[in-house]
């Protein structure tokens, strides 16, 4: 099963895993789903669980192998999860023309940037959960684009919007969304000044168009802690802050992460952030 239920395509979930006899302290259990690894850990009552993203893009359900552990013998079970979707609506925006159609200079300069978050993205997987007590808003402001919406830039369909954008003022406070490691600062072509934060279990929150950084890489922030400052950098069309998270590299709704509630009170009912 899942938590929430029903998990729906681009979010991260709780998957929750009841084994069919009461497991004993030898019995792990393993997996992958969308390609990425799963890190299960073992709850009360018998239940494991672990954080899973669903990609936006699929059919009804998520294909899951998982590998059951007990001493020397092994087996593998194969399932699929029903997942909900929906049809998300298309945005209209003008940039300029350089970030709309990148020459072959930029767009080599975007490979390596995007080569550069794969490999955090890849690295979050052995990183132990840093995260507690749920997550925080990274700004208290108005949302003013969700996620998976289409993008069209300047009259061309080239993305879907996979973040959730914050409405600010330059300079106005960006906070951590949950306790984690600086992975990376840059300055991305169009992520503008970026912060990366790897929060562990294969779990990745960023934090583009930065005016400003009040952290380094390898630093180890506190949920709610400003790291940085809203800007205009990179490919805006005005100030704001572009949020992401990813599980691995499965790019998620980063407002899905305060519908987990507290790793260590499963099963209550989360709050609204």
């Amino acid at each position: 099963e899942t938590y929430p239920s029903p998990a729906r395509r681009g979010t991260v979930v709780w998957l929750v895993v009841r084994p069919l006899v009461v497991p004993n302290d030898s019995l792990t259990l393993d997996g992958t789903a969308a390609g990425e690894p799963l890190h299960f850990e073992r709850l009360p009552a018998g239940l494991f669980r672990s954080l899973v993203g669903i990609p936006l893009e699929g059919g009804d359900s998520l294909p899951v192998i998982l590998r059951r552990s007990t001493g020397a013998t092994s087996d593998t079970l194969r399932l699929a999860v029903p997942v909900a979707g929906g049809t998300p609506a298309t945005e209209r925006l003008a940039v300029a023309p350089r970030f709309a159609k990148p020459d072959s200079a930029a767009q080599a300069r975007l490979d390596r940037e995007m080569a550069q978050s794969r490999v955090i993205s890849r690295k979050a997987h052995d990183t132990p959960r840093l995260w507690a007590g749920g997550f925080v808003r990274p700004r208290p402001s108005r949302i003013t684009s969700v996620f998976g919406t289409g993008r069209e830039f300047n009259d061309r369909v080239s993305a879907r919007h996979l973040g959730t954008d914050f409405a600010g003022k330059v300079g106005a406070p960006v906070r951590a969304a949950g306790r984690a490691v600086v992975a990376l600062v840059a300055r991305f072509y169009l992520a503008g000044t970026a912060i990366y934060l790897d929060h562990g279990g294969g779990l990745v929150t960023a934090y583009f168009h930065l005016s400003r950084v009040t952290v380094a890489a390898g630093d180890t922030v506190a949920a709610g802690q400003v790291i940085g400052a809203v800007g205009r950098t990179g490919r805006v069309t005005g100030p704001h802050l572009h949020w992401i998270a990813r599980y691995g590299a499965v790019t998620v709704d980063p407002m899905s992460l305060f519908r987990l509630g507290s790793p260590t009170s499963f099963g209550e009912h989360p709050r609204s952030p």
